[in-house]
């Protein structure tokens, strides 16, 4: 009988499809994979390194595992992922609870690198960031079994002053149309019904592989997939939304009609020190399009704050741009200068001074969110159910306007057994602490 491994992933979606890779590659290999680490022979810690909180998060992880492996609940541990291409070093010089670190281009590696592990090997291995070989291999699915994450493309082209993905995820490569069909219908036949389309950038899906941008194509044709229900988009750049593209999310009816489009912030000087293509005004062009041609749109970004340059004058020309657009989902940081970028090498103001913005934007954007929340009051919204809180006694679910793990939740009743996966239509009646109230009128299954 093969050793037992255990599996934790943090950050961001992307990084839990390599994960879910991994987990792939050893679970044909024999290992038996564990719900949780108590008991592994060794864990896998797959980390994230975007910016300090993460990086955290990243660290004291570490460190509980190596609580755990002190006192012999757990075996070996290996680093995976962006820390561990960030500061492969460091980690094995200064933390002699890890017994290996693998970099973004070694995810193909896993086997022979837990093989490695538990001989009582110290491994450490390293290829080249544009490094493919994980592309296309199938996935033990870390997600509810009615939803799941389909990455379109691995690194990134854009080089933002403030960022360091391309550092360690390398070039932008999109992965070939078919392979990505063939992974969805595997995963819609599984019992799939919302899938969402991720990368670092998906509006340039296909412009490395096929001379031009295809995310329009590659919707079309996951929108002929008979048992997906719901196909949500994330992470599309504004100077890089098409009007063929725009058509395609607007008359798609599995397409939700929710976008995420991070544009960083609104003044020009600052998107420039940004490194962002496009100007304010053309983003606010934009946005103004898409209402008006997706009926029901919800949008969320994400808004930097106190990067440097950013003055009281820019900072409020960006309140003043979200009071106006109110734009429905918001996430704000706080600027963190990350070595190896440009906006590292800036004269940056007090970070406290970073941090009292977000608070505000968060703040600001809390009563918008009130009042939208306020808006569907007696409004019939189709939810999609994630399960049963048995605590509060009501069922938990979504509408078309958050996605999972990101933003609210719908908490209704029923007088009938709602299963989770099942779409509901849901009569919302509150709203308590950003949260949609309701009861369930009928229930169906899709």
């Amino acid at each position: 009988m093969k050793e037992k491994i255990g599996m934790i992933s943090l950050g961001c979606a992307k990084n839990q499809v390599n994960a879910e890779q991994m987990l792939y590659l050893l679970a044909e290999a024999g290992y038996e994979i564990l719900s949780q680490p108590i008991g592994a022979d060794a864990v896998i810690i797959n980390t994230c390194g975007f910016i300090d909180s993460a990086k955290q998060e990243a660290i004291d992880n570490i460190l509980a595992m190596g609580a755990l492996k002190e006192q012999g609940r757990i075996g070996k541990i290996l680093v995976t992922g962006c820390l561990s291409q960030r500061y492969q070093k460091e980690i094995l010089q200064e933390m002699p609870e890890v017994d290996g670190v693998l970099g973004t281009g070694n995810y193909a590696d896993i086997v022979s690198s837990v093989d490695a592990l538990l001989h009582g090997e110290t491994v450490c291995r390293f290829a080249s960031i544009d490094d493919d070989r994980i592309d296309g291999v199938a996935r033990v699915l870390t997600t509810p079994e009615h939803y799941a994450y389909l990455k379109i493309a691995e690194g990134c082209d854009n080089r933002c002053a403030y960022c360091v993905i391309p550092s360690l995820r390398g070039r932008y490569r999109s992965r070939p149309m078919e392979d990505l069909l063939q992974e969805a219908r595997a995963m819609a036949k599984d019992g799939v019904k919302e899938l969402i389309v991720i990368a670092q950038d998906t509006s340039r899906y296909g412009l490395d592989l096929y001379g031009k941008r295809r995310l329009a194509d590659l919707l079309r044709e996951l929108c002929k997939i008979e048992k997906l229900h719901w196909i949500r988009v994330h992470y599309l750049y504004p100077d890089e939304m098409s009007d063929e593209l725009i058509n395609v999310l607007a008359d798609e009816p599995k397409i939700v009609k929710y976008l995420d489009i991070p544009i960083q912030h609104i003044n020009d000087m600052i998107l420039r020190r940004m490194h962002r293509r496009g100007t304010g005004e053309e983003i606010k062009q934009l946005l103004t399009k898409l209402r008006k041609r997706i009926d029901g749109l919800v949008l969320r970004t994400s808004l930097i704050t106190g990067l440097p340059g950013e003055g009281e004058a820019e900072f409020e020309e960006l309140c003043a741009f979200l009071r106006e657009y109110r734009l429905e989902r918001v996430g704000a940081f706080a600027f963190s200068p990350e070595e190896g970028t440009p906006a590292a090498k800036m004269d940056y103001p007090d970070s406290e001074i970073a941090v009292q913005r977000a608070e505000i934007v968060a703040e600001l954007q809390s009563q918008i969110m009130d009042e939208v929340n306020a808006s569907k009051l007696g409004e019939v919204m189709e939810v999609l159910c994630d399960g049963y809180d048995t605590e509060a006694g009501v069922y938990v679910g979504r509408t078309y306007a958050d996605s999972p793990e990101i933003d609210g939740m719908v908490r209704f009743r029923s007088a009938e057994k709602v299963r989770t996966g099942d779409f509901v239509p849901v009569l919302i009646e509150g709203e308590a602490d950003g949260d949609l109230l309701g009861l369930a009128v009928e229930v169906r299954t899709k």
